[in-house]
Parts: C-alpha cells; sequence; structure tokens
C-alpha cells in the first residue's frame, strides 16, 4: 500500500510532491519548511524559531500517517548554515526523549523559498 499524506496542519507542498508518502509500516515526509501553516508565511525569528516551526510541521505530517516523533528512524536536515548547527541542536534535542533516531545534517546553498532550515524524516508506523 503507498498512500498521500495531506494535512492542512503543515505547509502546503510548493511543487509537484505529497507532504508525505504512507505505507503499510512506514511513513516518510518530505522536507518541512519553517512555514506557518496558518499563514502561508515564515515564523519569524532565527534558526530556532524556524527549526521549532520545521519539527512542528513534521510532527503533523507523522500524526497524518498514524505515528509520532518516537517512531523516527531517520532525520535528514539541511541547514543554509552549518554556524548554525549548535543553535539547531538546542532546539531538536528538546523533541526526542532518548534514542536518538539516525541522522545526517548538511550545509547547503540554498533552500526553497530561502528557508534557513527544512528536515525529512522516515518513522515506522508499530
Amino acid at each position: 500500500m503507498k498512500k498521500v499524506i495531506a494535512t492542512d496542519k503543515a505547509p502546503k507542498a510548493v511543487g509537484p510532491y505529497s507532504q508525505g508518502i504512507e505505507t503499510d509500516t512506514m511513513v516518510f515526509t518530505s522536507g518541512q519548511l519553517p512555514i506557518n501553516p496558518e499563514t502561508g508565511n515564515f515564523v519569524e525569528g532565527g534558526i530556532k524559531e524556524q527549526t521549532h516551526q520545521s519539527m512542528k510541521n513534521a510532527m503533523e505530517v507523522l500524526k497524518k500517517g498514524g505515528t509520532s516523533l518516537d517512531k523516527v528512524v531517520k532525520a535528514t536536515v539541511y541547514l543554509d548554515d552549518i554556524n548554525n548547527f549548535s543553535d539547531f541542536n538546542e532546539v531538536y534535542q528538546k523533541y526526542f526523549e532518548s534514542d536518538f533516531p539516525a541522522r545526517s545534517c548538511f550545509e547547503v546553498a540554498n533552500l526553497p523559498l530561502n528557508a534557513m532550515i527544512e528536515i525529512e524524516m522516515i518513522a515506522v508506523k508499530n
């Protein structure tokens, strides 16, 4: 089974992709930008605020797909500036109590809409 995940509690896709994909056993989120889904705009502030919003958006996609952060096995994080790594980590670690997922974190030249961060996740459902 492959099912498209769509929720109004996360930003709409800004291109030809789904917010996430659900299978029988896993959920794959697309990269979540720090867009407030109620306003359609980036949250105000710096990397910490943008990290919070990207995490909230990912959580909503996971929830709609029938899973949650505690079931995330892999996260991929894209930063526009690797110098924000410690501030990003300060916020990110608040979302996981223990058993942190595997993770990759990269500095990239540009992110969609000039975001400071984009986060994608893979989670199991059981």
